[in-house]
């Protein structure tokens, strides 16, 4: 037969899809159970499962230490020499096999049941070993793999996967998890970089370049020169920050007597400002979508000046 590679990614697709739609349909009050386990287990969760379910689990385990859940992944032979010890009364284990008789989990099956520890199984045969000694059972489509041949784990492993996304998702819910937490956990990294706040690169105290209103262009000079971030804010008696002057301000009214010019003159009033909870990649937006662009920011506090970013810290945090 001659079928085209198009064809094969399609069948694919399509065998995937239609093991997902069941599995949506095979949904019940088992997965809230489940979650209620989850949820309130004093200690961790605990993910094992052999061959290709064993490498869903070490996704599962990680996508649920990152979301506020803590978890880790038991490799069933590493359990049967000495690993059992992990496993602790206050655990949660969820156990993988897609027909529930992998004979490398029986070990951690019979620990479970001997130290009374709770444990979920995902797999497609509730009357499997693992599905009989468990105390809930989340059930995986009994579909044809998408493997052409039907052999290979496809179809069982795209649904083990997502039934994993499932419980991270409803977990992080369940707990109000937020971007600030999802934060803690990605210091580093792109996703790291992409959830840190304005407050986390501004310049502050002596490091702003501040000037009152009543100054003259000398000082707003000095100040620019002193402070090196190509501008200075003008604050009123009240500390509050009523313009700005950039290199482009001193390009555009440069002359003669420039210097003896109050800086009011001179300054853009009501530049745009940002809050110091912002993310950055906010801060990034305004300076590129202002005008022609700007390159400094204040962040401001009822209307006073705490800090200022520079497109180059927003730059060097990662984010542009």
């Amino acid at each position: 037969m001659n079928i085209s590679d198009i064809e094969v990614a399609k069948q694919t697709i399509n065998r995937e899809i239609e093991a997902l739609k069941v599995m949506e349909n095979n949904l019940d009050e088992t997965l809230s159970k489940a979650l209620d386990l989850l949820q309130n287990t004093k200690g961790r969760v605990i993910v094992t499962g052999m061959g290709k379910s064993g490498h869903i689990g070490s996704k599962i385990a990680a996508t649920m230490a990152s979301t506020g859940t803590p978890a880790f992944f038991l490799h069933p032979s590493e359990a049967s020499h000495g690993d059992l010890g992990m496993i602790t009364a206050d655990d949660v284990v969820i156990a993988i096999s897609n027909s529930g008789e992998s004979k490398e989990l029986s070990d951690i099956l019979v620990y479970c049941r001997r130290f009374s520890i709770p444990l979920i199984a995902i797999t497609k045969n509730k009357d499997s070993s693992l599905g009989k000694n468990s105390d809930l059972v989340l059930l995986l489509p009994d579909n044809k793999e998408a493997c052409p041949l039907g052999l290979a784990p496809m179809s069982s492993t795209t649904a083990t996967l997502v039934m994993g996304d499932i419980l991270s998702a409803d977990l992080m819910v369940r707990k109000g998890f937020t971007e600030e937490d999802f934060k803690l956990r990605h210091p580093g990294g792109k996703l790291g970089s992409i959830l840190r706040h304005v407050s986390d690169i501004m310049h502050t105290g002596d490091e702003m370049p501040l000037i009152g209103k009543n100054a003259i262009m000398q000082d707003a000079l000095m100040t620019m020169s002193e402070k090196m971030l190509g501008c200075v804010g003008i604050v009123n008696e009240q500390g509050e920050l009523e313009g700005m002057i950039t290199d482009g301000d001193l390009r555009r009214w440069m002359s003669p007597d420039l210097i003896t010019e109050n800086v009011c003159k001179v300054m853009t009033k009501n530049p745009r400002t940002i809050n110091a909870d912002a993310l950055i990649a906010e801060a990034v937006n305004v300076m590129n979508t202002t005008g022609r662009g700007i390159t400094n920011m204040f962040v401001t506090e009822n209307k006073k000046p705490i800090g200022i970013i520079h497109i180059h810290d927003c730059l060097k945090a990662g984010v542009s």
